[in-house]
């Protein structure tokens, strides 16, 4: 077996056609809260991937849980992560891929599923299907602060990364996106909200900073 990621707390495995994903024991926790930890994270990452799949919504095929060792054998999806190929690749296609991410994403939220590390790292294209990888920090929620926040994390990833084309990636995902979640709009209004908290962080000696200026609310 070749280790290709160590994670703080996983480790992922590959075996032949198979990835394995082992949460590890962590030596400053008590042995039986970390036992539990790790339970009860695998069975929700496991639950997470079976509903997605139910949804209609590709990832990786679950073959065999292991809970005595919190082991996840899932196949190997060998294809492209997004991250390096929408940088790579022409207009029209990242018009595509970005269309097709937010159906998925927009059918995720609309069935409570929240990814919880939306980012490109965690999605491959293989044969023409965009596979969503690593639910470890996901979660059930209908919340619409939630469902936000996720998507906060993608356009952030879509800045960070892709921030060439972050216009077009953005405007592509939300067309798709609008497509399979009737509660968008109420999500996109959240994700505004959100941003505008983050543009606003206020320091000390009365001073709060907007988009980079200071300024002074002692007045």
């Amino acid at each position: 077996m070749k280790i290709i990621k160590r994670g703080a707390e996983a480790v992922i495995y590959l075996s032949n056609d198979n990835l394995i994903k082992e949460r590890i024991k962590k030596g400053y926790r008590i042995s039986e809260i970390d036992l539990k930890l790790r339970k009860e994270r695998t069975r929700k990452e496991v639950k997470l991937m079976s509903e997605v799949r139910r949804i209609g919504v590709n990832v990786p095929n679950i073959i065999e849980v292991d809970e005595k060792s919190n082991k996840i054998v899932m196949k190997f999806i060998d294809g492209y992560r997004l991250k390096e190929l929408l940088n790579e690749t022409s207009a029209k296609i990242q018009e595509q891929l970005a269309e097709e991410m937010g159906k998925s994403v927009g059918l995720m939220h609309s069935n409570g599923i929240v990814h919880g590390d939306l980012t490109t790292s965690n999605m491959i294209l293989k044969d023409k299907k965009i596979y969503f990888i690593d639910f470890g920090l996901g979660e059930f929620s209908k919340r619409i602060e939630d469902l936000a926040t996720d998507l906060s994390v993608l356009k952030e990833a879509f800045k960070s990364t892709h921030f060439k084309h972050l216009s077009l990636l953005w405007q592509s995902f939300i067309k798709g996106y609008n497509q399979t979640n009737t509660k968008s709009e109420e999500v996109l209004g959240k994700l505004e909200e959100i941003e505008k908290r983050g543009r606003y962080v206020r320091r000390g000696n009365g001073r709060t900073t907007k988009n980079g200026r200071a300024q002074d609310r002692r007045a």
